[in-house]
C-alpha cells in the first residue's frame, strides 16, 4: 500500500508518516518499481499502535521505546503519565475557576480585569496582611468575587483575617448565605464552624434561613453558633438549643445572654422562665446544670421568674439555693 493510501486509511498524514520514518518509528517493508514507499499490512498495524500510545500523552520517544524494547514495562510510566494528567486537570481546574470568578466580577476593561486578579492573588498569598488588606479592600472598586471570598472565609486560620473575611461577605451579595451553607456540610469541623460564624455575622433574610435549618445540625458547634445568632436577633426557634448550651456548659454564659435578649415582653419571659425551670426539674439534670440554668434566670424579668427563684433559694442543692437567694435580693434591691 503506497503512502497516500495510508495516510486516507490511518488518518495520518503522509507528513506525519515521513516524519515517524525520520524517527525510526516505522519504515515501508518495500518500494515500489517507482521508487514510491509501500507499507505492508504490519506496517499499518505499527501506525495503529504509534496513534494509540500517542493518545495516552506518550512522547514519540517513549513510544519507541515501547514497541522495540522487549524488557520495557508499562506500569512505571503509566503511573507517571497518571500522575502528570492528575497535575494538568487540577492546573486546568484552577484555571478554569479562576476565569470564572473574573467574569462573575462582571469587569469592564482590562484595568478591572487586572485588579480582580491581584485581589484574587492577594487573598490566597501566604502572608496574613496581604489576606487582610485583600479582604478589606473588597468592594471598593471592582468587587471580589463571592465565590472566592467564602473560600478564602472557609480556610482561613488567623482570627484577623477571619474577621476581615467575615466583614466582606457581610457586605457581599446574598449568593454568600448559600454558599456559606454548603460549607457546613463540610467534613472538616474547622471549617463548619467557619461556616456558621460567617453566616451569624451576615445580615439579610437569607443568612437567617440557613442559621434556622442550623439549629438541626448533628454538630454542637454549628448548632450553639447558630442558636447565639438567632437569639441575639430575637428568634424564639434558638431557646431549645441555648437552654441545652447552658445543660451542657457549652458558651452557656453567652447563651444565658441570649435568652435574655429574647425575653423582651412579659409573655416570652414568662415563656422562657417556665422553660428553665421544668429543665431544673427533670431527674436528669445533674447539679452543675441546675446551677447554671438557676444562674440564667438572673436575665429573665417578670413575676413567674421570681416566684421561680423564691422556690429555688429553698432547694436541697446548696449552691441552688445560694444563687436563687442573692438573685432574689438583686431583683428586691
Amino acid at each position: 500500500m503506497l503512502i497516500g493510501e495510508v495516510a486516507r486509511r490511518s488518518g495520518v498524514s503522509a507528513r506525519m508518516l515521513r516524519h515517524y520514518e525520520s524517527l525510526g518509528l516505522v519504515r515501508p517493508s518495500g518500494r515500489s518499481g517507482s521508487g514510491y514507499r509501500e507499507y505492508s499490512g504490519e506496517d499499518i498495524r505499527r501506525i495503529f499502535h504509534i496513534e494509540s500510545l500517542r493518545s495516552l500523552g506518550l512522547s514519540l520517544r517513549e513510544i519507541g521505546r515501547a514497541l522495540d524494547d522487549s524488557g520495557f514495562t508499562p506500569s512505571a510510566l503509566v503511573g507517571d503519565l497518571i500522575e502528570q494528567t492528575r497535575e494538568r486537570i487540577a492546573a486546568e481546574t484552577e484555571l478554569l475557576t479562576r476565569l470564572r470568578r473574573i467574569d462573575a466580577a462582571d469587569p469592564a476593561g482590562w484595568e478591572d480585569v487586572l485588579q480582580v486578579v491581584a485581589l484574587l492573588q492577594a487573598l490566597g498569598s501566604k502572608n496574613a496582611d496581604a489576606r487582610q488588606r485583600a479582604a478589606l479592600s473588597s468592594g471598593d472598586e471592582v468587587p471580589v468575587p463571592v465565590e472566592a471570598l467564602v473560600e478564602a472565609a472557609l480556610s482561613e486560620t488567623e482570627p484577623n483575617v477571619a474577621g476581615a473575611l467575615r466583614w466582606a461577605l457581610a457586605r457581599s451579595d446574598k449568593d454568600a448565605a448559600a454558599l456559606l451553607a454548603d460549607g457546613l456540610g463540610s467534613p472538616v469541623a474547622a471549617v463548619r464552624e467557619r461556616a456558621v460564624q460567617s453566616l451569624a455575622e451576615m445580615p439579610g433574610d437569607e443568612a437567617d434561613v440557613q442559621l434556622r435549618e442550623a439549629l438541626g445540625h448533628p454538630d454542637a458547634v454549628v448548632r450553639g453558633h447558630a442558636a447565639l445568632a438567632l437569639g441575639t436577633r430575637g428568634e424564639a426557634e434558638a431557646v431549645p438549643t441555648l437552654v441545652d448550651m447552658i445543660v451542657d456548659g457549652r458558651n452557656d454564659t453567652d447563651a444565658a445572654d441570649a435568652l435574655s435578649v429574647l425575653a423582651g415582653d412579659t409573655a416570652r419571659a414568662d415563656q422562657l422562665a417556665t422553660t428553665l425551670v421544668e429543665r431544673l426539674a427533670r431527674d436528669t439534670t445533674e447539679a452543675p446544670a441546675r446551677r447554671r440554668l438557676t444562674q440564667a434566670l438572673a436575665g429573665i424579668p417578670g413575676s413567674k421568674t421570681s416566684r421561680a427563684l423564691v422556690e429555688l433559694s429553698q432547694d436541697q442543692d446548696r449552691a441552688v439555693a445560694v444563687t436563687a437567694t442573692y438573685l432574689l435580693q438583686l431583683r428586691d434591691g
